[in-house]
């Protein structure tokens, strides 16, 4: 999802022979868009000591709408410009900074590829540009300091004084809808990154965000995802990109890699990379020699963000005190997914993982990530609960999941959070862990075998053996583990609903709702004891099945009861199958669904639930029904929709 940026430093406290002056020629790299050493004058100074303090002003984020944004239906300008203030407010509310004085005022693109550092300040060799851009964006003439230069002929440097009131803000944002080269790589729905640093402690002060037009959608069922994407985005331009790792901080703000005495910047640039590399104090490599796979053990290398936030919130999810730190992602390329998203196999429904899968969740661990930038301080309040991976320990942090689930298959236990039912012909349903939604194993079926690396299974129930090489995961960057997943239902190619219980937009049509639904925020999924049939003279349907969305109750006295069509049925102890009868005045159904304990449903509400009581025989069915049977029977119009995909399909810059 970020779109790398490359980074230059210079820094202020520069000791040495040069003394208090410095001048010293940098020539930017080809393929350098950063511009460098904005000056902020920050509110720390007492006397001429600068004394280090936490980031304790609320960020304030400048938004500067693109003409490309306008030019879009009016809709899509509105739900854009609506989503992008949405994200900017939850991200204003997480994030504080250090305190300036001043409004920014960006620095002006040179005209040659040459700069000029004296005294501390940035000069561009020979002029500036006609235009600063951000990205592909113009940066509007109010927003820039005037043209600091320095004349190579004359020897002379130029400062006039700034005429422009800059923007009141610590942050800038420019947002465009532009259909980019990007825009074609691997679905991209967006892209981001940071364009200026300030020079004090090299914090993005400018970036900019771009969506792909064609990605842009009006149904209710794409806003969450939209607004998702925009949170994502930010959150790389104001730091989680490889771009700026060589730039972060400790807390003291001290840089975490060491600088160029004479220009201030990191030592190392790779040019085939287009960055400033880090130390390992922010990123290190270490090695999994025993990486179990079908048929063979390897050396596996990981790259892990190592900073002390970081460490101490990975450790504490993964219930592993000698992890390393956050897995990153190793797919991608570094200028695509690579490196700048956290692991996709570790780390799943983590907003910051390099593909929108389901229900994505801003984690502690993110924002602890932020923290160590060394610019930021973070309201962990705002943080959700990533229940991926959550107390799995060592073995699933550090280890493949091919021998996760070969060790738990061979000791007959789950294999929570991966699954082993492959997806063929009518699909079978499950609940998510939570069971906040309908959920199916995404273990799918490929054109040919996949990669010895990604081949998971010895044997897969239903699957002929010389077939199993070709079914793994349908997630990629999850190494093609295969998992529980969210889902959404199409109908030739539109979307219908998605499989969130909360969601009262996935309400389905009476004349579609076989499994006799209910989708609503007192919602969870239950799971189906058998299949389900709807019946009519001598007609039979059987629709898919497995499990499905119904409201319950929880109480102290009753425990819990689930309702289907408002006839509610109590669960007298876990493993009870509830027989539901339901008819209309076309169909008879007939179902079952299979009772979770009332601690498991209920705890999370205060509930003291009543004992078990397996005395009580499972509800009968006591009732007749008669179905008219004189009108013709179509079926082909209500019951042909069932064709359901995987959220697989948006990768992000």
């Amino acid at each position: 999802m970020k779109f790398i940026m490359f980074t230059l430093l210079f820094m202020l406290a520069i000791t040495g022979c040069y003394g208090n002056k410095l001048e010293v020629d940098y020539h930017i790299p080809d393929n350098q868009k950063v511009i460098y050493d904005v000056q902020l004058k920050h509110k720390i100074h007492i006397g001429h000591k600068i004394h280090k303090r936490s980031p304790s002003q609320p960020l304030r984020i400048h938004l500067h709408f693109d003409s490309s944004v306008d030019r879009l239906p009016y809709e899509h300008q509105t739900l854009i410009k609506g989503k992008v203030h949405d994200a900017v407010a939850f991200w204003e509310d997480t994030l504080m900074v250090h305190a300036t004085r001043a409004p920014i005022l960006l620095n002006r693109r040179c005209i040659r590829d040459t700069v000029r550092y004296y005294d501390g300040i940035r000069y561009c060799t020979g002029g500036c540009a006609a235009e600063t851009r951000c990205g592909d964006i113009t940066v509007p003439n109010s927003h820039l300091r005037s043209c600091e230069w320095y004349d190579s002929v004359g020897n002379e440097y130029h400062s006039p004084q700034d005429t422009m009131p800059g923007v009141n803000a610590s942050f800038i944002l420019y947002v465009a809808a532009l259909s980019s080269d990007k825009c074609s790589w691997q679905k991209t729905v967006a892209f981001a990154a940071h364009c200026q640093q300030e020079q004090q402690y090299d914090r993005p002060v400018a970036g900019y965000f771009s969506i792909c037009p064609k990605s842009v959608s009006t149904s209710i069922h794409k806003h969450e995802e939209l607004l998702y994407t925009i949170k994502h985005e930010i959150l790389h331009a104001l730091g989680f990109t490889a771009g700026l790792y060589a730039f972060y901080r400790d807390r003291l703000g001290r840089p975490l890699t060491e600088r160029n005495r004479l220009t201030g910047k990191p030592l190392v640039f790779d040019k085939n990379a287009g960055m400033y590399m880090w130390s390992d104090r922010v990123v290190k490599q270490y090695s999994r020699y025993a990486w179990k796979l079908k048929g063979q053990t390897i050396e596996k290398k990981v790259n892990m963000i190592i900073t002390p936030n970081v460490v101490r919130e990975v450790r504490n999810h993964f219930n592993c005190a000698s992890l390393e730190g956050g897995e990153l992602e190793d797919q991608g390329g570094i200028n695509g997914t690579a490196i700048t998203h956290w692991e996709k196999r570790v780390f799943e429904n983590e907003f910051m993982t390099g593909t929108y899968t389901q229900n994505p969740v801003i984690s502690r661990i993110s924002l602890a990530l932020m923290e160590d930038t060394g610019w930021y301080s973070v309201k962990y309040g705002n943080a959700k609960t990533l229940e991926w991976g959550k107390n799995l320990g060592c073995d699933f942090a550090t280890r493949s999941c091919y021998e996760w689930i070969e060790t738990k298959l061979g000791r007959n236990e789950d294999i929570h959070p991966f699954c082993i039912e492959a997806t063929r012909g009518q699909p079978v349903t499950d609940c998510s862990r939570n069971r906040k939604a309908v959920a199916i194993c995404n273990l799918s079926e490929f054109n040919k075998d996949l990669p010895k690396q990604y081949q998971y299974f010895r044997s897969i129930p239903g699957v002929p053996s010389s077939e199993v090489g070709r079914f793994g995961g349908s997630v990629a960057l999850a190494d093609y583990c295969p998992y529980l997943q969210e889902f959404v239902w199409k109908q030739d190619s539109d979307f219908i609903r998605g499989s969130r219980c909360a969601l009262v937009q996935n309400t389905l049509e009476p004349s579609q709702n076989y499994l006799l639904e209910k989708y609503s925020p007192r919602s969870k999924c239950f799971n189906h004891g058998s299949g389900w049939a709807l019946k009519r003279c001598n007609n039979i349907f059987r629709p898919h099945s497995g499990s499905g969305c119904y409201e319950y109750e929880c109480r102290s006295d009753t425990g819990l009861t689930i309702y289907v069509m408002e006839r509610g049925y109590r669960c007298y102890y876990g493993g009870q199958v509830l027989m539901i009868d339901y008819a209309d005045n076309q169909w008879l159904y007939r179902g079952n669904i299979t009772c979770p304990s009332c601690t498991e449903i209920c705890k999370d509400q205060g509930v003291v639930c009543p004992q078990d009581d397996r005395s009580v025989y499972t509800v009968q069915r006591d009732r007749t029904y008669r179905i008219p049977c004189s009108e013709a029977i179509n079926l082909s119009a209500s019951i042909c929709l069932a064709l359901f995909t995987l959220f697989m399909s948006c990768c992000f810059f």
